[in-house]
């Protein structure tokens, strides 16, 4: 840690006091659960943090991943966020004096290839990328908006960010053919990535208590809430502090209230199983270069816990209402479901007469970052 947080931890009610933290519990040697392990899940309804936030921002867009598990194509963008969220696990994994910028830089192409080697399709990526139409938008490969005759309406910025992901801001004329040279400029892109990372930590100074870590809890009387949490660090005196590391070009208003919202998720999950309150909410916008802590108190997270709650209520009644409606807003640009949305034209498929109860945290996507890979 850089440095322990002065603050008094607050107990949950009815949660058994945590135990004193020590520079061992917060070592390096921590193992990080892998995302593909999950604990058997009650009958009742799950919520995680990301599928919590898609019915917010659009309770069709929490059917279709949710519900009719719809497959959707990765960005560019995603995929490099996922890779730098695998260089910096990794990079923890070294000792602490080798924690430096060149050798978070060679740990990119290895990583790369391990995500190449567990989901080979990832290579299509880099192979021709469709350039933007006339008309400012661009069909992504297999979003169904060409087959359909929809067009896709694609946020600017999000039409930037995958264009300075595949590389197509840079080309084209060099050894070896536009491909390579796209993976060259992914590459490179998630090298600069890291490069904001040293600049506004120095993993020297930190030991992590958790890396990738799975935390579950249940509220009310059955409502599972459980999200793997990018890192922990716990202070000597025991305070806690929730990191996450923000890598894509979606633009801060657009996302940073779903961010804080899934921080906020974990700091409760945290506070009912550990009986303390996460001192900082930290998010690390590696893009730019910046910092964003928040402090949540006690009374917040009761209230937080509430909003969950209905939240599952509201879910559950769509469920059998079968009543999921679009919720226009600019987050519109960045869906690859426009093709099946009303909104634009499209029609939803038929609602399945055996919707999934289960939670899948294999499927959780962010706008910056796929699932993570379980590492070997």
């Amino acid at each position: 840690m850089t440095a322990p947080i002065p603050v008094t931890a607050q107990p949950a009610p009815g949660a058994a006091p945590p135990a004193p933290a020590s520079s061992d519990q917060a070592s390096s040697d921590a193992v990080p659960a892998a995302r593909g392990r999950r604990p058997e899940a009650p009958p009742g309804p799950s919520l995680s943090p990301s599928r919590a936030a898609d019915f917010k921002t659009c309770p069709l867009l929490f059917r279709f991943r949710t519900i009719d598990r719809l497959p959707e194509t990765p960005s560019a963008d995603q995929v490099r966020g996922t890779l730098v969220h695998a260089v910096l696990e990794r990079l923890f994994d070294l000792p602490p004096a080798e924690r430096t910028p060149d050798a978070a830089a060679a740990l990119v192409a290895p990583e790369w290839q391990r995500l190449l080697d567990q989901e080979p399709a990832l290579a299509a990526l880099f192979t021709d990328p469709a350039p933007p139409a006339d008309n400012g938008t661009v069909a992504t490969a297999g979003d169904g908006g060409a087959a359909s005759g929809v067009p896709l309406m694609r946020d600017p910025a999000a039409v930037e960010a995958e264009s300075d992901a595949t590389g197509q801001q840079l080309l084209i004329d060099v050894p070896g053919g536009a491909d390579a040279a796209r993976v060259a400029a992914f590459l490179a892109g998630a090298t600069s990535l890291l490069s904001g990372y040293f600049a506004v930590e120095d993993p020297q100074r930190l030991q992590p208590a958790e890396r990738e870590t799975l935390i579950s809890t249940l509220i009310g009387e059955d409502l599972l809430l459980r999200g793997y949490i990018d890192r922990l660090d716990v202070s000597p005196a025991g305070d806690m502090r929730v990191v996450d590391y923000k890598t894509g070009g979606a633009p801060r208003e657009a996302f940073e209230g779903r961010a804080l919202f899934q921080l906020k998720f974990y700091a409760l999950v945290l506070w009912r199983t550990r009986g303390v309150v996460p001192r900082v909410l930290r998010l690390l916008y590696l893009r730019d270069a910046e910092v964003c802590d928040y402090s949540p108190e006690a009374a917040e997270l009761e209230r937080f816990e509430r909003t969950l709650i209905a939240l599952s209520d509201a879910i559950e009644r769509a469920k059998r209402d079968r009543d999921f409606r679009p919720k226009p807003s600019r987050l519109c640009g960045w869906c690859s479901h426009q093709a099946r949305c009303p909104e634009f034209g499209g029609t939803p498929p038929p609602f399945p007469e055996k919707p999934t109860a289960t939670l899948d945290l294999t499927a959780d996507t962010e706008p910056d970052r796929l699932t993570t890979v379980p590492r070997a």
